[in-house]
């Protein structure tokens, strides 16, 4: 789970190898968007280890391991479609339409491997429309989402008239509220569920061409065009994936919650976005690492986490996100910028 370039040398060559001076390896991995990410995260588990100690008490590393569980699924969907380039607005309302749906297939007492097929194939259709508009019709991705996330909230809320439906099975909450004994430690069954899904999306991304791809779109469009590649097929099955992986988001959160809300993950989309930037993945597309998104992720909530544990007001937790965001943008920029004058091209 490395991160990862766009790999072809014919496309992105800006200069000679001979005019670059090479970097010494400490350099090289002090510079790296996941380490700078790990510091942030230590340092900031340290900072409230000492402000408030009940941060390492069991419980709430428990809680707060299962919130990263569910909300870097979602993450990692997002993070596919910022590396090409696109935007997906209508993640909260995907999980919510996913829980939605598989509650009401268990309610209709179907099996658990059905009611989840459920979930996914809410999800799966909203990415596929997503991604049909998008890549097909060519239409903003954002003005896409934003409307696709209007619509799948409309129809979640409809469905059950905004009521919440409660007394799931035990066997689907134990997706999200049970723990699993590794020796000493004790993890919750949804982090290694992520986990699970976190390496799929990383073998997809670095050890298959689609992979390649997809770092490929995001850097130049056009060199894909040239050799024949279909660039609307690969940002089709980036919406449909992210749209899946906001369905698997959406049942973990369900199965945690023990109810589903079609209010559910509402004003979560930005956060999401939020973590995969976070995590280094680019918002000009085509740079990104899987391990980055999840310590991404984790970086966020803990630092929500400790703003609620030492009781800041709400409005604090908002404004600490926003500058993480645009602290991270900024430095990605700064980045693009010295690289690109040290391959003597215009930043």
């Amino acid at each position: 789970m490395t991160r990862r370039v766009a790999p072809s040398r014919s496309f992105e060559q800006r200069g000679t190898r001979s005019s670059r001076v090479p970097r010494p390896p400490w350099r090289t991995l002090a510079g790296r968007q996941e380490l700078v990410i790990l510091t942030f995260l230590a340092l900031a588990a340290l900072v409230l280890s000492f402000l408030n100690p009940s941060f390492y008490q069991a419980t709430n590393l428990l809680n707060l391991a299962r919130g990263v569980s569910w909300f870097a699924v979602a993450a990692l969907g997002v993070s596919m479609v910022i590396l090409v380039g696109g935007i997906d607005l209508s993640v909260g309302a995907v999980m919510a339409l996913a829980g939605l749906l598989c509650a009401l297939a268990l309610r209709a007492a179907l099996p658990l491997p059905l009611a989840i097929a459920a979930g996914l194939l809410g999800g799966l259709t909203v990415g596929l429309l997503n991604g049909l508009l998008v890549g097909l019709l060519g239409l903003p991705p954002f003005i896409v989402t934003l409307g696709t996330m209007g619509l799948a909230r409309g129809i979640t809320l409809g469905l059950t008239d905004g009521a919440p439906i409660r007394d799931l099975p035990a066997s689907f909450r134990s997706l999200g509220q049970s723990n699993l004994q590794l020796g000493p430690l004790t993890l919750p069954l949804s982090l290694l569920l992520m986990a699970g899904l976190a390496m799929l999306v990383s073998l997809l991304l670095e050890r298959t061409v689609l992979g390649r791809y997809i770092y490929t779109l995001g850097r130049d469009a056009q060199a894909l065009r040239l050799v024949g590649v279909p660039t609307e097929r690969i940002t089709i099955t980036v919406y449909a994936l992210s749209g899946v992986l906001a369905a698997c988001s959406g049942m973990l959160l369900t199965a945690w919650l023990g109810v589903a809300a079609p209010t559910a993950a509402e004003g979560y989309e930005l956060e999401i976005i939020a973590a995969a930037v976070i995590g280094g993945t680019s918002l000009f597309g085509g740079e990104g690492s899987v391990l980055g998104v999840v310590l991404g992720t984790a970086l966020l909530l803990v630092v929500r986490n400790g703003m609620i544990l030492l009781g800041l007001p709400a409005y604090w937790q908002t404004g600490a996100i926003g500058g993480m965001i645009l602290t991270v943008v900024l430095i990605d920029y700064l980045r693009r910028r010295r690289l690109s004058r040290g391959a003597g091209v215009a930043p």
